[in-house]
């Protein structure tokens, strides 16, 4: 079985989310599980310098992109058992962020396009091409549309994995004459129309064999205008072929263990350097030393989207009912900047707000915290949650998507649970819940205990996850 496997970022080349580390985990693991996969990702010029030396020149071609004729070198490299390609454009990818530039249409047109065009230059033609997020969502569209007549590509199949459907690329309609260089053919309901304009994700939708989301939740709360976007009629239309499969994560980089990243290594059997990291995180921070003062930790983007309108509303009812202290990292909104920076200069003694993206600091977090916030709206999959439980930090979430299908909320009779959630997405329910979570840690230490062992013996390799894509692509080439 051959596959292609194409997003816009994947780490550790280029990442600036979940999909980034989805990208280059599931891919791995898919290898290992004997699939013949190969990566196609954009050049950036952010790739790190150590693997910029480890690229070869493979090809370069051109071809036409509506009214322009385009280079695209096609560079490789092969790592951890996957081959990968990067599309090169000096003039596409040589600009100081991954996305939100103004021609982010044309430039993942280009992408798309180009990914296409590779396929017979490099002579590999894959029975399934997995397309990701709406920067490749057209790639579906362009091989039914513009492509359909060559005879090596008519029988790829195509399957599309969204990723969180807010973000969508809406494009005006002329970038499909003009860009894509196609007719108007698709530019219909049932393709890529959406309120007069272009919509990529729509099109990835429609044009698809298959449609998969990042957890069985996510895919069904996406059918629902609450947290469809906009598109849930069209999903709803789609319904039949859409499924969940949630992520895994990285057993080789999240390990308490082994980790280099954090200073003392533990396991479910030994936890004692959980409790050596909390305190030389508090040295580290500013924090005062104290091991037996619970610790809640986050790390995110400060976003709505992320619940933090919840935590702004009731962080300083937390820090003046409870001796906790409260670590945050992250960067986003301003607002949210601003405002826990406020808190952490009216609380120093109880509340650190690193306003920064910093990878160290975050695996510290999870490995120093007790507790784990995450109190997302809505949350496609989540990874920080299955992180966090490897690191015997008991997440308290939002009882949505991914959150929903990887916590097992705590039942004080059966003693059952991996963590603590709440249904209603409201500041009353989630300061509940805190509350319950500090009563437990407080006053019912074996409960604690048994917990913590129950969330780090759950299993969120890649391994079964991967499993259900190859089951999903078999499926499709047995049709």
């Amino acid at each position: 079985m051959k596959v292609l496997f194409t997003a816009a970022e994947a780490a550790p080349f280029f990442k600036t989310g979940g999909l980034g580390d989805v990208a280059y985990a599931l891919p791995k693991e898919l290898a290992q599980q004997g699939v013949d996969i190969r990566v196609v990702l954009p050049y950036y010029t952010q790739m790190p310098q150590q693997y910029k030396d480890q690229v070869t020149e493979l090809r370069h071609f051109r071809f036409q992109l509506g009214t322009k004729n385009v280079y695209c070198g096609i560079k490789y490299l092969k790592m951890d058992g996957v081959k990968y390609y990067f599309l090169d454009n000096l003039s596409y990818f040589d600009r100081p962020t991954l996305y939100g530039e103004w021609d982010d249409g044309e430039r993942f047109a280009f992408f798309s396009t180009g990914v296409i065009e590779m396929m017979e230059v490099i002579d590999w033609i894959p029975d399934i091409i997995h397309a990701n997020d709406w920067h490749t969502a057209m790639i579906p569209v362009l091989l039914v549309d513009r492509y359909h007549w060559k005879n090596r590509l008519q029988n790829i199949r195509k399957v599309f994995t969204i990723h969180n459907i807010r973000f969508q690329g809406i494009f005006e309609p002329n970038i499909l004459a003009n860009v894509f260089g196609t007719s108007y053919n698709t530019f219909t309901e049932d393709g890529v129309r959406y309120k007069e304009k272009v919509n990529f994700l729509k099109g990835g939708i429609n044009f698809s064999d298959r449609v998969t989301t990042v957890s069985p939740t996510y895919a069904r709360e996406i059918l629902t205008p609450e947290f469809g976007e906009g598109l849930e009629a069209v999903l709803r239309h789609n319904e039949w072929k859409i499924s969940g499969i949630i992520n895994g994560i990285d057993y080789d980089i999240n390990n308490p263990e082994t980790d280099p990243k954090i200073e003392h290594h533990f396991s479910k059997d030994d936890r004692s350097g959980k409790r050596a990291n909390k305190e030389a995180l508090q040295q580290r921070l500013g924090l005062p030393v104290d091991g037996d003062i619970p610790m809640i930790g986050m790390v995110s983007r400060l976003t709505d989207q992320k619940g933090f309108q919840l935590v702004q509303e009731r962080m300083e009812e937390l820090l003046n009912d409870f001796n906790v202290q409260v670590v945050l990292l992250g960067t986003g909104e301003a607002e949210f900047e601003h405002s826990f920076r406020y808190f952490e200069g009216k609380y120093p003694d109880q509340m650190v707000a690193y306003i920064d993206f910093d990878v160290a600091l975050a695996q510290q977090i999870y490995a120093a915290s007790d507790m784990f916030l995450m109190p997302s709206a809505f949350e496609p999959c989540g990874l920080s949650q299955m992180i966090s439980m490897r690191y015997g930090t008991l997440p308290i979430v939002h009882e949505t998507g991914g959150l929903a299908d990887t916590v097992q909320p705590y039942n004080e009779y059966t003693g059952e649970g991996t963590g603590f959630s709440f249904h209603g997405f409201n500041g009353h329910d989630m300061m509940h819940t805190i509350r319950y979570a500090l009563d437990v840690y407080y006053n019912h230490q074996e409960a604690w205990t048994q917990l913590v062992d129950q969330a780090m013996s759950r299993d969120f390799r890649w391994t079964e996850p991967a499993k259900e894509y190859i089951a999903l692509y078999e499926g499709l080439l047995n049709e």
